[in-house]
Parts: structure tokens; sequence; C-alpha cells
């Protein structure tokens, strides 16, 4: 057995006794409906925390995605329980979008509009609608993309802005979280924005297949649907892909450094200094591949692959020998944020593999190798389930940040594991 074929058996170990258990034993809120809030880097449960969108839609994804590749009945249940909580909670019946967060109880908590947010939803209910063919959150994730596209895109200068008030307001604080800068756009939502447009765009044309009897069944086929997908659906999610690959390979790539400039004023002109997020990086380099060949334009395509590598090989910067990778630097202050994020190595295993698999790069291949043996020794929380957050450079792990909550969810990490799961097969 070669060591792709260990590396997928033991993943599919991992997504499924590992990760997902630990949702399903652990953060399903039987009493409240949906999943709670958050557990602590202690493992204390708080059942009363607020439940944040972007947590809800990558538990939705997860799951969605974790029934269509693996087929278990439980996943499906769980996802649905998920759809069904993001639909009654959190999409603004009144003005549209999903709500930033609600209580514990599932009434309105923070009602900003962040698109970074709705891109998610747009995400977990794609992902769904693969898993399902259920005509209703198709029905929903076509309106939020609308919502994205009529109250988020700068018409003036292209690109999207980071958010708005619940009525589509100007809004001072456009933050993401605590950590960010305060800028109208930035990287990492315009990242989570190509994302779900990737994954919607696929699940049209996997419909629209299937209706015109192309579609041929392969791991993770959907279930039948009968719904009939309106071109004019597919070309319009096609061209906001195409503008966006552009806007990454023209606007966020910095083309000295082949880094990603993360945070920009309306007009692109860069802010907040030199920064380099190297979990973004070599993230970006395996989503705006998977975006390029989702649209299906060979000329597109042949524009991109060369910046895929350019893009993960700057990423290289923030390797460890050990096979890790660090978060990110502020080249003007000097300071490097080296603490190992769970996010970032489950990132690293997926753009190095994915240098291996379109590109026969073996040395990527090993680094995916090395990524794999780091989370397995180091993040992996092997006794208690799930992952750490991160262990600091010295090796001392972080039971400070969440082991579940508002922005540690199932998604990295189970996504890097289908990922392998599916791009292996065969192999």
């Amino acid at each position: 057995m070669n060591g792709v074929s260990v590396m997928k058996q033991e993943m599919q170990d991992v997504v499924e006794n590992n990760i997902l258990r630990f949702w399903l034993d652990k953060m399903v809120d039987r009493e409240h409906g949906g999943f709670y809030g958050r557990i602590d880097g202690s493992g204390v449960l708080h059942p009363e925390a607020e439940k944040g969108a972007i947590l809800n839609a990558r538990i939705l994804w997860s799951f969605s995605a974790a029934y269509r590749v693996l087929g278990n009945p439980e996943y499906l249940e769980a996802a649905n329980r998920s759809y069904e909580y993001l639909i009654e909670h959190f999409i603004d019946a009144e003005y549209g979008g999903v709500y930033w967060s609600v209580d514990y109880l599932g009434r309105p908590l923070d009602t900003k509009k962040q698109f970074y947010a709705i891109g998610f939803a747009v995400y977990g209910l794609s992902e769904y609608v693969r898993a399902t063919g259920d005509r209703e959150a198709l029905e929903c994730a076509l309106q939020l993309y609308d919502c994205i596209e009529e109250h988020a895109f700068d018409r003036a200068h292209n690109g999207y802005i980071e958010a708005c008030t619940r009525e589509w307001g100007q809004i001072t604080d456009m933050r993401l979280s605590e950590l960010d800068a305060n800028y109208p756009k930035s990287q990492n939502t315009h990242l989570h924005i190509i994302e779900p447009y990737t994954n919607l765009l696929r699940c049209l044309k996997e419909l629209h297949a299937q209706e015109s009897g192309d579609y041929v069944p392969v791991i993770g086929s959907m279930l039948p649907i009968d719904v009939t997908i309106p071109m004019q659906d597919i070309i319009s999610v096609e061209a906001s892909l195409r503008n966006l690959i552009d806007i990454f390979t023209d606007k966020i790539l910095n083309p000295k450094t082949h880094h990603l400039d993360l945070f920009f004023e309306m007009d692109w002109t860069r802010g907040a200094g030199h920064l380099e997020s190297y979990g973004h990086d070599i993230e970006c380099s395996w989503l705006m591949h998977e975006a390029a060949l989702v649209l299906g334009d060979s000329k597109v395509l042949e524009k991109v692959e060369p910046i895929v590598r350019e893009v993960a090989k700057a990423s290289e910067k923030g390797l460890r020998p050990d096979g890790s990778m660090i978060h990110e630097a502020n080249l003007d202050t000097g300071h490097v944020d080296d603490d190992l994020h769970w996010w970032v190595q489950a990132e690293n295993v997926v753009g190095w593999f994915n240098l291996y698999q379109y590109f026969d790069d073996e040395q990527a291949l090993e680094r995916a190798f090395q990524g794999w043996s780091y989370i397995k020794s180091q993040i992996i929380d092997w006794e208690n389930g799930e992952w750490h957050w991160s262990r600091h450079p010295d090796g001392t792990l972080n039971t400070i940040d969440d082991k579940a909550g508002f922005w540690k969810c199932p998604y990295h990490n189970s996504r890097m594991c289908l990922e392998i799961i599916e791009r292996s097969a065969g192999m």
C-alpha cells in the first residue's frame, strides 16, 4: 500500500471517529435546536454561548460533504438539523441575508450583514444541495448569492465590501474580527466568496448535467432531483466566478512577492502595511485552482496554473522543518505570529497535495505527508476528540482558545480529510 492510500485511510478514520464524532456526541443542542455555540479550550461546554452564522454554516457544509462522500445516514441527520436551524434562525426574512449571530435560544443577537458569513451560508447550502438535491436549499443559496451581488459588489472599483448594517446601510466597523484591520475590502472575504461561488457553480452544473442526462455518477454523486436549472443562473455565477479569479490574479496577488495582500481601500490601494498570511497563501493556491477548474475555461486555467504554483511556493516561507506552517508575519514591524494553528495545518496538506495531483510534484507530496504527520502528532486531540486550536512555537498547547466555537468549526479539518479521500480515489 502506498503512502497516499495510507494517508487516505488514516484521514477517513480521523474525520469519522475524531472530528465528526466529537460534534455529534458533544455539540448537538437537543434542548434549543441546532448545535451549541461553544466548548472552550479546556473542554467545558458553554450551553448559553451565542451561536455564530459562520459556525453553523460550516457545520452544514461539513456534514453535507461527509454524507455526500461517505454515505453515513447519521451525517445526513446532522446536515438536516443544521440546515433547518440555519433557515429558521439565521436567515433574515425581512431584509434578506443572514444574521451574524443569534443567542442560545435562536433569537437574533448581532444582526449586521457580514458578507464573509453570507458566503459561508452559500457554501453550506450548495453542498447540502449536492448531497440531497433539496430544491428549497438551492433557491435559498441563489437568493443569498443575489444578496452578495446586490449589496456587496463594488461597481465602481470591482470587488466586494466587507459588511453592511442589517438594512444594507453603511457600517463604520467593517472588521471580520477584532484581530483584523478595519478596511472596506479584504483578501479573506474575497477568498471565502470565491469558495462558495465555485461550489455553487459546480452544484448548478451537476444539476444541469443530470437534467440533460449527461451526469455520470461518481464518488459522492447526489440524489436524484426533479428540478430545472435556468441557464441564466449558470451564466450569472460563471461571470461572477470569472471576475473573482481576475480579482485575485490582478488585485489581491502581490506581483513582486507572490503573496496575497490582506487589506485594501475601496480603490484597491493596499492598507495595513506589508502583511503575509502563509495559511491563506497555501489555501488560496488550491481554491483559486479549483475555481478555474470548475469554471472550465482553458484560457483562464492557462493563466491561473502558473500563479497557483507561485503562490504555493511563496507560502514556503511559513514552513518549519517538521512540516508545520506558521500563521503570518508583519514585515513592517517585524512581528511574526508563529503559532501553529489547526486550520493552517489542514490547508497546508491540501495545498501541497493539489500540486502533486495536478503537476506531478513529488516534493509537494512529501510536504503533504510531513504536514499530516505533524497534525497527527501535535494537533489532533486523540483523547477528547477534535483538534486543538494551536500549539505555541515552543511546542506547548494552546488551551486558551476554543475547542469548538464561533471560529472553531469542523470545516478546515474535515474538508482536508474529505478532499484527500476524494482526490486520492483511483490513485
